[in-house]
């Protein structure tokens, strides 16, 4: 199928007539309009509102971006899985009765009903429709290991993480298969309903050892790419490593930091797509100027098509507007 969507078509890796452009975090606490629709709301007040959600989803399209990403979180699926979660300041998703035995990992669903996450779907059908097909709608999931980290309450605490598998392998392995299978249902779900693309987020995985990682991510991260299919896949592993194994995913795009030299990876993987690598810490704290010559060089870098300009990682809280604006018209206005 064609599509009119510069994004969509970059991804398929066709033609196109400039990078498109987007950033993780687009619509966050950095933005004074997104902050003026959430008005002091808690993180899951605010995401569960489908109206409010549909606005903050929006709110990056005054900018200039080529696709909407929705508003919501990762612990999002987990929550309709069973597993509730509160959003603590300055440490992130907390579960409410972290897994620790098989009886804990029973309690949760690996196939849990649509309906349990429907404002998610609600929330997709209003800002499509909101949009018109004017821009293509991202939707995302986070990938089984990073989003076990935070079921077990150890998060980006590798150590901890390592000594809970030691410990208790077969709840480990349990976690990680039932993330999977509830993974693939919720982005097969939004692909149906009309999601244009999804990302899988990874962001603990590239802390992992390389046999870590291909046992306890990238077999993951191949079996949700292979069931959840239809539209372009991402792949977005925080500073990973193991950039040959992230290319055997099954992703369409790949989404680089700075560790990676984007001009290389083109060379070396002319096949594949590539999404990145702007600096994220450059974006909050550098100037407009500077904000722009790096995101000129990381369109040079990427080349004429296959390439999908973003963030090393997401925008942090404390960005200035005026660079998200240098970001995003740099990649506009390139030649």
């Amino acid at each position: 199928m064609t599509s009119r969507h510069l994004l969509v078509r970059a991804a398929r890796g066709e033609a196109v007539e400039r990078p498109p452009v987007w950033a993780m975090r687009q619509a966050g606490r950095w933005d004074p309009e997104f902050n003026r629709i959430r008005n002091g709301l808690s993180f899951y007040e605010f995401s569960e509102n489908v109206e409010l959600a549909a606005k903050a989803s929006l709110c990056p399209k005054r900018f200039g971006v080529d696709a909407i990403i929705l508003f919501y979180d990762i612990t999002t699926l987990t929550i309709a899985m069973g597993l509730p979660f509160v959003l603590q300041k300055d440490v992130g998703p907390v579960p409410d009765r972290p897994v620790r035995t098989l009886a804990d990992l029973d309690r949760l669903d690996a196939n849990p009903d649509p309906e349990r996450y429907r404002h998610i779907r609600h929330l997709l059908k209003l800002v499509k429709s909101e949009l018109k097909d004017e821009l293509p709608v991202i939707v995302f999931a986070g990938a089984p290991f990073t989003v076990a980290t935070y079921c077990i309450g150890t998060g980006k605490n590798l150590a901890a993480t390592r000594t809970f598998i030691a410990e208790r392998p077969k709840v480990w392995g349990g976690l990680l298969d039932r993330l999977s299978s509830a993974t693939v249902g919720f982005l097969k779900t939004l692909i149906a309903e009309g999601a244009d693309v999804y990302q899988l987020f990874d962001s603990w995985a590239g802390l992992l050892s390389a046999e870590e990682y291909r046992t306890h991510a990238q077999a993951h991260h191949q079996a949700i790419f292979k069931a959840a299919t239809g539209v372009p896949r991402i792949l977005f592993a925080k500073e990973c490593p193991y950039l040959d194994e992230m290319t055997r995913s099954g992703a369409d795009i790949i989404s680089l930091g700075v560790r990676h030299d984007l001009a290389q990876a083109r060379a070396a993987y002319p096949n594949l797509v590539f999404q990145g690598n702007v600096d994220e810490d450059l974006l909050r704290a550098g100037t407009p100027k500077q904000v722009a010559e790096a995101t000129r060089r990381c369109v040079t870098q990427g080349g004429d098509c296959k390439h999908i300009v973003n963030l090393s990682h997401g925008c942090d809280r404390a960005t200035p507007v005026a660079n998200f604006e240098a970001y995003v018209n740099a990649v506009r206005t390139a030649t």
